[in-house]
């Protein structure tokens, strides 16, 4: 009898303790369970996944109205791994999140974290955002259970995913969960290593100022090679400095990074001069600016303000050269007035100066006719007399 027969009489044989009959009420699930299981394993050998992995989701439920939660976790766990080998991996999260569900109620959450992890593991490359949830989850079930050590892997692997896909907020955030619970433990090598994780990943979201607030909170974990790098690269790039700042990046300790921070420290942007006034330049193939429907309307508006503004300087400025105007020919004015009555004033004193011999000469002749006058005029009296 080949396997396929095999599993197939596995299958009549749990389908017919389920059924009910006058004597018999009630189903019998255990044993269809544990039929389905062996048929699921006669599948598996016979390489008839599809067969296969619906067998153990039938087993999975006659365990669950058992209320056998292990049990039924681990059928479903069972099913992760055909999935992978069908390459139908569409299902695998689904899956991870009810079997760890039912670990947890059997009571066993380290158990549907490791199902988490190796759901995770399996479609990181092709589902990275659903792999994502399933690390969270793992870690967030861990950290209930008092177990930072453990968590604090899951964490790991949640930051490296985020970084991979360039989501740097949030690796920002997971990066000090991790560091928290590295604190817990008092896991000194770890937290410094991912100081410089969180530097390099806060310049990675262009936040020079956060990254210098890490250096300044978590700095004092790291070894002294460690503190002096980061020292350099983070005075490089208040200094603009794009050399010191590759070569900061080029440090060993940075390349023997985990292979995400390598990567990331290969790609990040170097500080660049920023200059005052940019250069004048046209952007290539660039797209027409946007223009608001009440951009006409503003438009407008500020036409008329510019235009009245415009006739109140142009007021503004007559008014001003006319008075310069006036102002200046009173003051030619003033200098002409003044002109005059120096050269008139030189002109009289000129005058003046000449006519006083003049004047004299005319006195002493005056005076002399006088005398003769008088002379005569007693002449004739004294004749008069005689």
């Amino acid at each position: 009898m080949s396997k396929i027969e095999e599993g197939n009489a596995h299958i009549r044989q749990a389908e017919k303790s389920l059924k009910t009959s006058l004597l018999k009420w009630k189903p019998d699930f255990d044993f269809a369970a544990d039929e389905y299981t062996h048929a699921a394993t006669c599948f598996r050998i016979a390489k008839s996944y599809q067969q296969c992995r619906d067998c153990l989701m039938k087993a999975s439920d006659c365990y669950k109205q058992n209320r056998a939660w292990f049990h039924a976790a681990k059928s479903i766990e069972q099913s992760l791994l055909i999935c992978k080998e069908m390459g139908n991996l569409s299902e695998v999260s689904k899956l991870a999140h009810s079997s760890c569900s039912l670990y947890q109620q059997h009571g066993s959450p380290e158990s549907g974290a490791t199902v988490l992890d190796k759901a995770g593991k399996m479609i990181e490359s092709t589902q990275p955002e659903q792999a994502l949830e399933l690390f969270k989850r793992a870690a967030d079930i861990l950290m209930g259970e008092d177990s930072p050590r453990q968590a604090a892997e899951y964490m790991s692997k949640v930051g490296r995913l985020l970084v991979k896909l360039q989501m740097y907020d949030q690796a920002a955030d997971a990066i000090r969960r991790e560091i928290g619970m590295h604190q817990q433990i008092d896991h000194i090598p770890s937290v410094g290593r991912l100081a410089v994780a969180l530097v390099l990943v806060q310049l990675a979201r262009g936040d020079q100022v956060a990254a210098e607030k890490a250096f300044k909170e978590w700095g004092n974990y790291c070894d002294a090679p460690e503190v002096q790098t980061l020292e350099m690269l983070l005075q490089a790039y208040d200094n603009e400095d794009a050399d010191a700042a590759r070569s900061a990046l080029n440090s060993p300790f940075i390349k023997h990074m985990d292979v995400e921070y390598a990567k990331l420290a290969r790609g990040l942007p170097l500080p660049q001069q920023v200059y005052a006034v940019p250069p004048v330049g046209i952007r290539a193939n660039a797209a027409e600016s946007y223009v608001s429907p009440n951009a006409t309307k503003l438009t407008g508006q500020a036409t008329v303000e510019a235009e009245v503004n415009s006739k109140e300087n142009d007021i503004a400025t007559t008014a001003a050269a006319a008075a310069a105007a006036a102002a200046s020919a009173a003051a030619a004015a003033a200098a002409a007035t003044v002109a005059d009555t120096t050269a008139a004033t030189a002109t009289v004193s000129n005058d003046t100066m000449e006519q006083i011999p003049n004047k004299i000469e005319d006195e002493k002749s005056n005076t002399t006719l006088q005398t003769l006058d008088t002379k005569e005029d007693s002449d004739d009296y004294e004749g008069g007399l005689c």
